[in-house]
Order: C-alpha cells, then structure tokens, then sequence
C-alpha cells in the first residue's frame, strides 16, 4: 500500500520510523508515495484558486484563470518532487560527514515521510484565507521538523547525539531549497509566467 505508513506517522511517529527502517522499501514505494501525496497541495490550491477564491484580508476574494491556475497547480506538482528528491540527495551526501552509509533509498524514505505533513498542509487550501493556510503551514512545518528529528536516527542509523546535528544540517539545507525554490518562482513571474487574475 502507498500509504500505509502515514497514520502511523501521526499517532506513533518513532515506531513508524522502526517500521520502515525493518522494511526498507524500493525506491518505487517511496516515490509512488511522494507522486500520490504531492497532487494533495496542487489539487486542492487549484479548486481554491479557480472556484472558491483567495481571501487576503485587504480586498474581494481573487480568483485565477482556470489556464493560469492549472500552470500554476502543475509547476508546484513538479517543484514539489524535485524538491523531495533534492532533500533526499542532500541528505544522503551529507550522511558521509556524520560515518553513516545509508543507501540513497533510505535518504529518499527519510525525506519522503517527513515531507508529507507540508504536503497535507494542503488540505488548507480549501479554506483558502491567508492568516488560515499560515497558521496550518506552520503547523505541518513544525510536524515535519519533528518528523525528521526522530526519523533521522533510525533511517540513517546514526547515533542520537550525532542525529540532532545532522537534522539540524538537514533542516538547515532544506530551508536553503525552499528559498531557492521561492527565488525560482519570483524569477519565472517576473519573466511573464505570473498568475492571470480573473
């Protein structure tokens, strides 16, 4: 099953991590998962974005063009994947500092599994007020870090004090991505690939 491991992840997060550590997935499980939980934010900020309409506080809701809005849905589809991939490469090169050797599946377990709570942060979206999805996306980030906290040790098989730094090294580069991906995003709408207001 593609999620069978994600309720666990919820109500007993460091059992899970044993659960997938004792049953290393292939690769296509781990990237099966990231395919599937992934369309959850794209989804629904589509649905948001063309039929119920953004409230920002300040004005009418805005609504985009259901052509700008699917471009839009797509490329964050896309920017998500590559994103859990690059968090799994940056995981597993940096496992080589901290004397572990973890194959790339592990990484890719790791990130995986601990980017699902930002991916079901968007849920949110369809109550899409901003100081909502704010609230909610802090939240699931919380999760997440904690997530990679307590899976990091029993993934990678590091030792706890030496898990605690190499998290933080983790979360660390993944806060790098996420500007990046951020930067990315402003560089494309400035270059005219911008949302299209109805």
């Amino acid at each position: 099953m593609i999620l069978n491991h994600l309720m666990g992840l919820y109500t007993h997060p460091k059992e899970e991590w044993h659960t997938i550590e004792q049953n290393h997935e292939a690769v296509k499980s781990s990237l099966s998962h990231v395919l599937l939980i992934a369309l959850i934010p794209a989804i629904c900020t589509y649905f948001a974005s063309t039929s119920i309409g953004w409230d920002l506080g300040v004005s009418d809701p805005l609504f985009l063009t259901k052509t700008s809005a699917l471009m839009m849905s797509i490329s964050m589809y896309f920017g998500l994947i590559v994103g859990v991939f690059a968090l799994a490469y940056l995981a597993f090169w940096m496992a080589k500092t901290f004397d572990a050797t973890p194959s790339f599946t592990q990484a890719l377990e790791l990130a995986a599994y601990t980017a699902t709570p930002l991916f079901m942060v968007g849920l949110a979206a369809l109550y899409p007020s901003l100081w909502f999805m704010m609230v909610v996306g802090l939240a699931g980030l919380s999760y997440s870090v904690y997530l990679l906290y307590t899976g990091v040790p029993i993934i990678m098989n590091i030792p706890e004090e030496k898990g605690f730094i190499y998290a933080s090294s983790v979360v660390t580069a993944g806060l790098v991505l996420l500007v990046a991906l951020m930067a990315s995003s402003i560089i494309l709408w400035s270059l005219g690939l911008g949302p299209i207001y109805q």
